[in-house]
């Protein structure tokens, strides 16, 4: 069974990214098409497609793109090292590095989300009878 293959436009839609975001996204490595058609336009897989979304869904946790590229240079090399059954361990421990980067960030939003609702409770305090 042979992999589809989808242009930039239908690529941006499916995620829900600007032609130029999906664009700088490669420019620094985050993502790299597929292929190329013999015009040169971007050609990319579902697989491609879902990294995109990936990258995506950590942005508004506040993880720099810095960070994002080195979470999948490490996610990708965990994959390489699991294809080809050598360096899994050194792999997998690079990469629960960078994943513990990520998971800090979300705990550090999750205190941050808990504030902002204290806060809020302290303002319906203030305001009894206000509906809501």
């Amino acid at each position: 069974m042979q992999e589809q293959h989808h242009q930039i436009g239908a690529a941006a839609e499916a995620v829900g990214l600007s032609l130029r975001t999906i664009r700088y996204y490669e420019e620094i490595g985050l993502v790299t098409p597929t292929g190329r058609t013999d015009g040169g336009f971007r050609l990319y897989t579902d697989a491609d497609i879902d990294r995109l979304r990936l990258v995506k869904a950590l942005k508004p946790v506040g993880m720099s793109l810095e960070t994002m590229g080195e979470l999948l240079i490490r996610a990708d090399a965990l994959e390489a090292a699991i294809d080809s059954g050598t360096e899994v361990e050194s792999a997998a421990s690079a990469f629960e590095e960078v994943l513990a980067v990520a998971r800090r960030r979300c705990d550090e939003w999750e205190d941050r989300l808990g504030q902002a609702r204290q806060v809020l409770a302290a303002f319906d305090r203030l305001t009894p009878g206000r509906s809501r």
